[in-house]
């Protein structure tokens, strides 16, 4: 009788790993004796069987590694999870990760990881997003560097405690505030800058001295994979965790108790972590995002703010970007000579078939890219397309496209867009932009391009956004002095820099007194003249205090 390998190999894919391992040794097994048997005489035949037969046995021993794998592995669920947590606050509860040296050794190392393992990285973010190498060395791993390097720098000042005043009604004493961790922290990241979303928040928590999981993005599931290899590599793994996978792994987080919850992503998801967080008064950082605004006046240099709309716009990510321009808003007499300028640069960046250029990355998935094109494709926008608009299926790729008025009622205003599309709204004039940014949800950026200083005021002071630039797109977070974070459904909480140590860390009110300066004015029995000179006391005035002495209030 004889087997086909290739048939037996399907087999074996077709099989559980535990039932492949049982039934794949008797079915080999008896191919081997049965053509040894048949064929004896024939020497040429056993040979090239045996070599068959050796390639379908490494075959089977490999799925025999792999179901042993598969079997060691725990299922992550509730009480994985639980008793994930438990560990970490049994190290945290040791203090080890409270030290300053051990703070600061993580941060090396995570340098450490950055240089030796820059391709790896790299090369992960190609795999997933199809992001070009200048994207992922300077906006993620180049970042990321920079917030290790700073929080090394200004550890020992962030660590301090700060002076605080005190009151005559204390005298004598002192006052500080300790920044004290805040225990075991959850960080669950996004998929569009997976490196730098994933590793930035864990910058902040380290340096304020917790232990920590990190849950990376399924959508990115190279990056996910090389950070949980990479991670217990350089830095602490009993204080430092990585949990792969979905909803299920995701829910099983949720479900513990967590002294906060750090996650960037969406607004739906967003809720569902604030909700989890409530059941056990667990406070959250929400990193989510919204239709970020883009106001373009006239009187500006027109080819540098277009350049800086491009690189903001499809420079990041092609437009999957929490911060990326949304939409634009500008004058009907103004909008042509925009939307020209556009163009021109685009093609200048990314040459005449945008789909080619190995500078602008792919969408995510087939479901984001399916819900770009039903946006693309809406009755009331599908004829505003005035650059643009072709696609790659089977590449996941869409061209950098412009919509120019664009009805403020059609799909693709209603939601973030995070993609490569650009519709343009037309106003009457520049301050009628205000209105038509607050009469939607607080985006987490808002930016405006004019020389002109009053409109400047007007739309800082004006319009409600997580942050704002002027005569530029993005740069914003760049300046680790400035807190990166939302307002209202763009967010809540902000990091980088010392906000991002702030984020994770307990602001410890403490007073210090001697047993000097009692005062009787304090206990009982209570009297007016007590009443009088507490109320001068807690005013700290001393001609009130002064009155009150004398009797004279």
């Amino acid at each position: 009788m004889k087997v086909p390998i290739n048939k037996q190999a399907q087999y074996f894919a077709r099989q559980s790993h535990q039932k492949q391992k049982k039934k794949t040794r008797s079915l080999l097994f008896f191919v081997y004796f049965n053509n040894t048997i048949q064929h004896t005489i024939d020497a040429p035949y056993y040979r090239s069987f045996q070599e068959r037969f050796s390639k379908a046995l490494s075959l089977y021993r490999s799925i025999g590694e792999m179901s042993t794998e598969e079997e060691n592995q725990t299922v992550f669920d509730v009480a994985a999870a639980s008793m994930l947590t438990k560990e970490l606050r049994d190290v945290f509860a040791s203090g080890k990760t409270r030290s300053y040296e051990w703070r600061i050794s993580q941060l090396k190392s995570m340098i450490k990881m950055c240089e030796e393992h820059e391709e790896d990285i790299a090369d992960a973010l190609h795999q997933d997003l199809s992001k070009p190498k200048l994207e992922s060395i300077v906006y993620e791993i180049t970042m990321l560097k920079n917030s290790c390097a700073l929080a090394i720098k200004e550890l020992k000042r962030w660590m301090m405690p700060e002076k605080a005043k005190t009151s005559l009604l204390t005298f004598p004493s002192s006052a500080e505030i300790v920044s004290e961790p805040l225990g075991a922290v959850l960080i669950i990241s996004a998929w569009n800058y997976p490196f730098l979303l994933s590793l930035d928040p864990l910058v902040g928590a380290i340096s304020a001295g917790n232990t920590m999981v990190l849950k990376p993005s399924e959508l990115s599931p190279a990056t996910s994979t090389l950070l949980a290899k990479l991670l217990p590599e350089y830095l602490d793994v009993s204080s430092i965790k990585v949990v792969e996978g979905a909803v299920s792994e995701t829910s099983a987080l949720l479900e513990q108790k967590w002294d906060k919850i750090f996650y960037t992503g969406n607004g739906r998801v967003g809720r569902i972590v604030m909700a989890a967080a409530a059941k056990h008064l667990t406070p959250v950082v929400l990193e989510l995002g919204g239709k970020s605004p883009v106001v373009v006046d006239s009187g500006i240099d027109l080819q540098i703010a277009t350049r800086r709309i491009i690189i903001g716009k499809w420079g990041c990510n092609n437009g999957q970007a929490c911060i990326s321009p949304d939409y634009i808003i500008t004058t009907k007499d103004y909008a042509d000579k925009l939307v020209d300028s556009l163009k021109k640069e685009l093609e200048t960046f990314y040459g005449e078939n945008p789909l080619e250029s190995k500078d602008i990355s792919r969408i995510v998935s087939s479901n984001h890219f399916s819900r770009l094109t039903k946006l693309l494709d809406d009755d009331k926008v599908s004829g505003k397309i005035v650059y643009g608009g072709e696609r790659d299926e089977a590449n996941l790729k869409i061209a950098p496209t412009i919509l120019l008025d664009v009805p403020r009622d059609s799909l693709i205003m209603k939601e973030e867009i995070f993609g490569p599309l650009l519709p343009i709204l037309i106003v009457s004039k520049i301050e009628d932009s205000w209105d038509v940014i607050n009469s939607g949800t607080k985006p987490l950026a808002a930016y405006l391009f004019t020389n002109n200083k009053k409109l400047k005021e007007q739309f800082v002071m004006s319009v409600s956004a997580g942050g704002v630039t002027i005569n530029d797109i993005a740069m914003h977070l760049a300046i680790h002095t400035l807190p990166f974070g939302g307002v209202g459904e763009s967010g809540t909480g902000s990091y980088h820099g010392i906000f991002s140590f702030d984020a994770f860390s307990h602001k410890k009110a403490v007073l210090y007194r001697s047993f000097m300066g009692d005062a009787a004015l304090r206990y009982p029995p209570y009297t007016l003249g007590k009443i009088r000179l507490m109320k001068a006391l807690m005013t700290s005035n001393l001609w009130t205090i002064l009155r009150a002495l004398l009797g004279l209030s």
